[in-house]
């Protein structure tokens, strides 16, 4: 568990020696089971599920605020962020996913043999330019709003602003600021603890809802593309971008956030609620603070790989359903394209579904088509944004931790030099 129980407690105490992981797991295998026996609950299991969701988003924004602002205010001349290098490993995930995207694509493409309703009253941007405006728009909010909206590209920006202020400050603001910062990150801990209840009520909604997996029978190939792409990023991609930037096996650490990232954000499909766990597990790693408090927040922004593949592969199974002729450069414009929205996915109502008619008008598809592929991407949804949730926030972690290692190979190459010439 993320800290000790008071041992007068047996029952307790007796948790607290099981594995974080494995009760989660625990809890995931007893709402799967409850669902089987009981599939007609509808109150005490989906009420479980949804309060622990509700939790983790409702203390998600203050966190953030409070995390981000305590970490540049303290943050001393000549101390290292590793913000420019993990920036960078999350644009060029992004690009790299959108490319292997096109490509499972086209080795394995994709039809829609009915073109569902479903988003056909779904109002969709029309361009590029309107999801940066909208961009723009979200990020100069009032404060207090944009918590209570978790609006975090606005919580972002006056977090960073008022560090900078607090820079300023005396010593004894800077630990009140610091002393909040640590209280707020203790109640992350409470919330954190009872995921495993909070996951065995998610599972068990997500196997009795109405049409459940079985909505997903008809798409069953695009779904293994899209599955498939993600699965490949997530354990050889990825693992190839850590190594080249850590030189060490990447698979313990890219296993620890499946486990402890990957799986939540699963069943909460939100990387807003995901944000608690994400720091938490940061500081399990005890990676720098100044770097983590600001990296895992901006991640949950833009560092948007899943969300590109499912742009990418929809709009893809589009082009092959109507019969479109598409060289291989228009293709990667629209990979260049899907990952610059893909930016901008959080900020948009439906996130990386109503970005498809971004690309499909590169194509020249209608946006009645396009909204019929959003209709689609909804009914997979249940697979399709769960495990996509799951790629864009359990990396967050993983190239943040792989930045610092890399810093810390560096420093130690330095000083051995250093030693050395010495």
């Amino acid at each position: 568990m993320l800290d000790p129980v008071n041992p007068r407690f047996p029952l307790a105490h007796s948790l607290n020696k099981v594995p974080f992981i494995l009760q989660i797991v625990i809890g995931l295998i007893i709402g799967i089971v409850i669902a089987l026996v009981y599939p007609d609950d509808k109150v005490i299991l989906p009420t479980i599920g949804g309060l622990f969701v509700k939790a983790l988003k409702s203390v998600a924004p203050i966190l953030v605020f409070v995390l981000v602002s305590a970490a540049i205010a303290r943050h001393r001349k000549g101390a290292q962020t590793n913000m420019r290098p993990i920036i960078v490993i999350y644009l060029v995930s992004m690009a790299l996913s959108a490319t292997l995207a096109l490509v499972m694509s086209y080795i394995f493409p994709s039809n829609f043999a009915i073109l569902a309703d479903a988003g056909d009253n779904l109002a969709a941007p029309q361009g590029i330019s309107e999801v940066l405006l909208n961009f723009i728009n979200q990020a100069i909010d009032n404060p207090f709003t944009a918590v209570m909206n978790a609006n975090y590209i606005a919580i972002l920006l006056w977090a960073i602003a008022l560090g900078l202020m607090f820079r300023a400050a005396g010593e004894t603001t800077k630990v009140v600021l610091e002393d909040l910062s640590q209280s707020i990150t203790g109640v992350v801990r409470i919330v954190i603890r009872f995921a495993p209840l909070g996951v065995m009520g998610l599972v068990y909604n997500s196997c009795t809802a109405e049409g459940g997996f079985s909505n997903l029978l008809s798409y069953v190939h695009v779904i293994c593309v899209l599955l498939g792409t993600m699965f490949f990023i997530a354990f050889v991609l990825n693992a190839i971008i850590v190594f080249v930037v850590t030189h060490e096996n990447p698979y313990p650490l890219i296993f620890t956030t499946i486990t402890r990232s990957a799986v939540t954000a699963f069943f909460t499909r939100s990387s807003a609620a995901n944000l608690p766990v994400n720091l938490a597990l940061c500081e399990e790693l005890k990676l720098p603070r100044e770097s983590y408090s600001i990296s895992i927040p901006l991640g949950a922004t833009i560092n948007m790989s899943g969300a590109a593949v499912t742009i990418v592969v929809l709009t893809m199974a589009a082009v092959h359903t109507l019969g479109i002729q598409v060289d291989f450069a228009s293709a990667l414009l629209m990979c260049i394209a899907s990952v610059l929205c893909a930016c901008g996915a959080s900020g948009v109502a439906g996130g990386s579904l109503m970005l498809i008619p971004l690309a499909c008008s590169i194509f020249g598809i209608n946006n009645d088509i396009a909204m019929q592929v959003v209709g689609i991407g909804f009914i997979i949804g249940v697979l399709q944004d769960s495990t996509e949730t799951a790629l864009n926030s359990s990396t967050d972690v993983l190239f943040t931790a792989a930045a610092c290692k890399r810093a810390e190979r560096l420093k130690k190459a330095q000083e051995a030099k250093a030693a050395k010439q010495a």
